[in-house]
Parts: C-alpha cells; sequence; structure tokens
C-alpha cells in the first residue's frame, strides 16, 4: 500500500540502504521493511514486530505514517514518531464537526503520534506505548489523520531539537506545529525525591569520560558507580568516590575522586550503577579527550 509516505536512507551502521513502507496485514495498518546494496535491487519484504519494555509483544495498532529515520546524534538507533490511527474512533459530533469546516469525510476517526525506535531488524522496541505527543485542545484536533508527525527530529539549537505535526487536517486552518525538547529528550531515566537506582547491563566502551545529559532539582543529585561484570565495585569508581553531579547539562563528564578518566576499563565489561534524587538522565555516552 504505497500511498501512504514510503521512507529510504542509507545506514551507517548496517551498511546498506533500508526502506520503511506501510502494507495492509490482516486489515490493520502495519510497517515493512526491505534493504538493498545498491538501491536498485531490494530484498524480500520484511513484516515489522512490536515489543514492549520487557521484550514481550506489544499491542499492534493502525500506524499509518512511520516516519522511521537514524537519530542525528546516534545514527545506530532509528527514530519512528509514528502516526498512530485510531480507525473509527469518533469524537466529534456532526455538529462540531460542521462548526470546524471540516471535510465531512474526515472526522469519524482520531489519532495522535506515538514514539519507536529500532536498530535495524524486524521489530521496534516499543518501550512507551502512552502517546508521544498527545492531540492539542479544541475541536479541530480531534478528527481523521490529524496530529501525523512530519519526517525527522531537527535540531533547532545547541540544547533543543523540534518534531513537526499537522493539525486541522482537511480543514481550511490546516498546518504545521513545531513541538520541541531538549537535546536526547525523548524519555528518561528518572528518579524523585525520595530517590532511587538503577544498574545498567553489561556493557563494553571505548573512550576514557563517561557523558551525561542530565537535569537535577536544587536538592537532588546523580552519583555514578562503576561495575565489573558480576556486579562487584571497581575501586576507584565506588559510590563512596563518586562526585555528586548536581545541574542541568547537554555533556558533563562524570567524576570520581580520582577525576573523570575511565580509559583504563576501555574493552572491559562493565555495569554502572546510577543513584539518583529529583533528578532525571536523558542520555549518556563514552568519548575522548582527543
Amino acid at each position: 500500500m504505497f500511498d501512504s509516505q514510503n521512507l529510504a536512507f542509507w545506514s551507517t551502521s548496517e551498511k546498506k540502504y533500508i526502506a520503511y513502507f506501510r502494507v495492509f496485514q490482516g486489515g490493520i495498518r502495519r510497517i515493512c521493511r526491505a534493504t538493498s546494496d545498491d538501491f536498485l535491487h531490494w530484498s524480500g519484504v520484511q513484516l515489522m514486530e512490536y515489543r514492549d519494555a520487557v521484550g514481550g509483544p506489544a499491542p499492534i495498532e493502525h500506524l499509518y505514517t512511520n516516519q522511521t529515520h537514524p537519530y542525528f546524534r546516534a545514527p545506530q538507533i532509528y527514530v519512528a514518531i509514528a502516526a498512530r490511527f485510531m480507525k473509527g474512533r469518533q469524537v466529534l459530533s456532526e455538529a462540531e464537526a460542521r462548526a470546524t469546516h471540516v471535510d465531512p469525510k474526515y472526522f469519524k476517526d482520531t489519532s495522535d503520534a506515538i514514539f519507536m525506535t529500532t536498530r535495524g531488524g524486524g521489530h521496534y522496541d516499543r518501550v512507551f506505548l502512552s502517546s508521544f505527543i498527545r492531540p492539542g485542545i479544541g475541536a479541530q484536533n480531534w478528527v481523521s489523520r490529524t496530529n501525523y508527525p512530519a519526517l525527522n527530529v531537527v535540531q533547532t539549537s545547541p540544547t533543543e531539537m523540534s518534531v513537526y505535526v499537522n493539525q486541522d487536517y482537511a480543514q481550511p486552518t490546516a498546518h504545521l506545529r513545531r513541538y520541541s525538547l531538549r537535546l536526547d529528550g525523548f524519555s528518561s531515566l528518572r528518579a524523585d525525591y525520595a530517590g532511587g537506582e538503577a544498574v545498567s547491563k553489561p556493557l563494553t566502551f571505548q573512550g576514557n569520560r563517561l557523558l551525561l545529559n542530565f537535569s537535577t532539582s536544587a536538592a537532588g543529585g546523580i552519583r555514578v558507580e562503576l561495575q565489573d561484570a558480576t556486579g562487584r565495585p571497581i575501586p576507584g569508581f565506588t559510590l563512596a568516590d563518586s562526585i555528586e553531579a548536581i545541574g542541568n547539562e547537554i555533556e558533563r563528564a562524570v567524576r570520581w575522586k580520582s577525576g573523570h578518566d575511565v580509559g583504563t576499563l576501555a574493552g572491559k565489561a562493565i555495569k554502572m550503577r546510577l543513584v539518583m534524587k529529583d533528578a532525571d538522565v536523558f542520555a549518556l555516552r563514552f568519548a575522548s579527550d582527543h
């Protein structure tokens, strides 16, 4: 069903051209992908599946446009700000629809925007099943095929990125609206005032600095402990050695009493323990001083 947006790009991580497009499967709008080495000869069609936060099957919903593209800050991760189409979920009465001057064929459904990611292969991660962008205030935003995102998340300042969403579909006032959020701010690891902690899966890294994109309150903070693959704190990088991070920054190097250099652990399997209070961590990465 090529009447939807069909997206193709070169993947620097998969070293292939990737195309995402819409199909009907069992009467439901689904997303497929295909790959190519030369943009002329394409693989067979692969139907995308959906996984929830624990790796199980996520609900299958009508997804109209998928807007899958590499995230500009981490191109190995493809971000999909997709349009979720709620077929037959009518919100407006006939009188309300007439008042908005919407085309009579386009008010008996509604839709919103959801957030998914994939690193290639045959599934999307739908960790967040709730709406990413809810329809705006007013009847004109509750008609069929409104709230569909435009392609790509765009950086619009050193600390901001923007998403563009259509509104007032099939109405004289139809337009795109810009929504902004902090860089990397799709979601966060969050702790409230009472505090909390999380431990990562084992990972390996390159570089000598651990950088956090984070925000705390004046009363909050973040401490990071590095552990070996079995969960034992690594001397020099224990919680007691950690210097509390307080503030609101896109990138700050995590520090311990000995400084920020984690180069001695590069290439080794480690875990990260984050102990937080009234704080959010939006992203992290390892980098080199040079």
